[in-house]
């Protein structure tokens, strides 16, 4: 046994139930049409033991006694499911976590296979009931299942009636997001700027000096009103600092070598070559919307369709984290509230933490930190608790850990510092962790006033949505429905840096015989093949300039622009990860 564990009460030997899982393709399907999304569930705040008369009520000794005052509270809450002692579970003690402590944060762990997408998908449904909204990532496109009702068979049957569960078919509200178009969802994109150093550096695999030598990059753009809209912007500007022409430009930034700055340039060449440019541009996604709530009062699940960059997990998962950096750009200070603005899970969060570089991991730390301010909740969803740096791990106050493996010595060593983060408990939490079944884990969250609550072992309860993924045809419906879809279909490519580095070659460039004298700095090179710029530029014919745009374009305002910058460039400050402060 642990050190937590007491001779009072052993853990089960026998093992434990599985969950409902996908229903099998004969199923019978729900009445409910796949088009609507009736009610979400209804009961989510009420007590089971209420509604489950044929479950179990004895006592369960007083590991139970201290499970159900631990997890009596008095606001509204999700429900997970019922306690269990000795593998019976007990439905008049409810497992649950207080919507107030849901900005404190959370982590859902597990080994593949255990339930982690189907807990994920029970919070999400619970949430959406309550009036929160939701965003969650979908890596395989099974939480596509949450637009469609669930589908009955016996183990979602048995699992209602073993956890006090009035199971109902429910389809919920769903909007549909695709990276850049890639995949099934509305196109949502990040300008270059508004991304910033920090997390670029991520995506391309730089090293931290690297890293710092492109935030001079984006610091010299700032000063000097270069918009870096997409990838091509920020070439152009990586090429001017090393033409004749700006290298004394870059030799007054200071730090920036030309070695390094081609190191860069190259990496940032083979990234837009693999057809990266779709990810950026304009219009840029705003992260107000993740907050719409339905007519009738329920939260709107957002679920960013990712199955198509599967093969590019520092991309998305760093866009993931451009998401939350924004929101907490974006939102007011709002303190602690009754029920969050947004819970925000971030799958696959090992992703965004391999390789990450000191101050990518104190920026995380720093927005996981700060976030709960503004009322949203975040909750990270990997394999294990160690994925999760310390410094983040601390912040995560709300735990459903499902089963560990422990095939290895450092699997070994990892579940005995597993174990070691928990409250004392009369479990055998070292022997649970290991042989829980698909659908229960370790419960353990933060109560009203704050204080942890008793570690639970709690059979889940099972989504009333569809545990696959929603038919082609749902989605493709839901998609073209969608309120926000006309405002992010079309890409827009206004001046910025690539064109007013272009005129100001061809501005300082006499001609010669009819054409562009051989001397000089050559204007920024186009896209690479197979990039998708040039495209663009040309699909998206520009409007005669305005006086503002001649006046930008001027020969004066060029000249103020390089020795002392604007107003506007002063105007374009970084926060954390270096994302633009608005």
């Amino acid at each position: 046994m642990t050190e937590n564990a007491t001779p009072e009460t052993p853990a089960t030997d026998a093992a434990p139930a599985d969950t409902p899982d996908a229903a099998p393709a004969d199923a019978p399907a729900a009445e409910a049409p796949a088009t609507e999304a009736p009610t979400a569930e209804k009961a989510s705040t009420e007590t089971p033991a209420e509604k489950a008369p044929a479950a179990q009520k004895s006592s369960g000794g007083p590991i139970l006694d201290e499970i159900r005052a631990g997890y009596a509270f008095d606001g509204p809450s999700l429900n997970f499911g019922a306690a269990v002692v000795e593998n019976t579970a007990y439905a008049d003690a409810p497992v649950q976590i207080p919507l107030a402590v849901l900005n404190r944060h959370g982590l859902v762990a597990g080994a593949t296979g255990t339930g982690k997408t189907k807990t994920l998908q029970l919070m999400a449904e619970q949430l959406a009931g309550q009036g929160v909204p939701v965003f969650l990532a979908d890596i395989k496109g099974d939480l596509s299942g949450l637009a469609s009702p669930g589908e009955a068979n016996d183990k979602v049957t048995q699992r209602a009636q073993d956890v006090g569960q009035d199971w109902q078919p429910t389809a919920y509200a769903t909007e549909f997001l695709s990276l850049g178009g890639q995949g099934k969802g509305v196109p949502i994109r990040a300008t270059i700027t508004d991304f910033g150093p920090t997390l670029l550096a991520k995506v391309l695999g730089l090293n931290d000096t690297q890293e710092s030598s492109l935030g001079l990059v984006f610091h010299y753009a700032d000063k000097n009103g270069l918009a870096l809209l997409d990838l091509k912007d920020l070439r152009a500007v990586i090429q001017f600092l090393t033409s004749d022409e700006g290298k004394p430009e870059l030799k007054a930034l200071g730090g920036l070598s030309s070695a390094t700055a081609g190191v860069i340039l190259r990496e940032l060449i083979a990234f837009e070559d693999q057809g990266a440019d779709a990810f950026f541009g304009e219009p840029a996604f705003e992260t107000t919307d993740l907050l719409r709530t339905t007519s009738d009062g329920k939260g709107l699940i957002t679920c960013l369709e990712l199955p198509g960059v599967q093969d590019r997990p520092a991309l998305f998962s760093t866009f993931l984290m451009w998401l939350l950096a924004d929101l907490f750009q974006d939102l007011p200070e709002v303190g602690d509230v009754d029920k969050p603005k947004l819970v925000f899970f971030f799958d696959e969060a090992h992703l965004l933490f391999a390789d990450a570089s000191k101050a990518f991991l104190d920026s995380i730390e720093q927005t996981v930190r700060l976030i709960r301010s503004k009322g949203v909740g975040v909750f990270f969803v990997t394999q294990s608790p160690r994925d999760v740096p310390s410094g983040v791990l601390a912040q995560l106050g709300n735990r459903v850990q499902h089963a560990l493996r422990a095939f290895t010595p450092d699997d070994a060593k990892a579940l005995k510092s597993a174990v070691k983060t928990y409250p004392h408990t009369q479990y055998d939490l070292e022997k649970l962790l290991t042989s829980l079944g698909t659908g229960e884990a370790v419960v353990t969250v933060l109560s009203e006033k704050g204080a942890p609550t008793p570690v639970a072992w709690t059979r889940m309860r099972a989504p009333q949505s569809l545990m696959a993924p929603s038919p082609e045809a749902l989605v493709d419906q839901t998609i073209a429905a969608s309120s926000i879809a006309g405002k992010y279909a079309a890409v827009t490519d206004r001046e910025s840096a690539y064109e007013k580095l272009a005129a100001r070659v061809q501005a300082t460039t006499p001609p010669a015989s009819g054409e562009a004298a051989g001397t000089g700095t050559p204007a920024p090179a186009p896209a690479p093949s197979g990039g998708k710029a040039p495209a663009r530029k040309q699909a998206q014919p520009k409007e005669d300039p305005g006086l503002v745009e001649q006046v930008v374009k001027s020969s004066a305002f060029k000249s103020a622009l390089r020795s002392a910058g604007t107003v506007i460039g002063r105007e374009i400050t970084r926060s954390i990860f270096g994302t633009r402060r608005r």
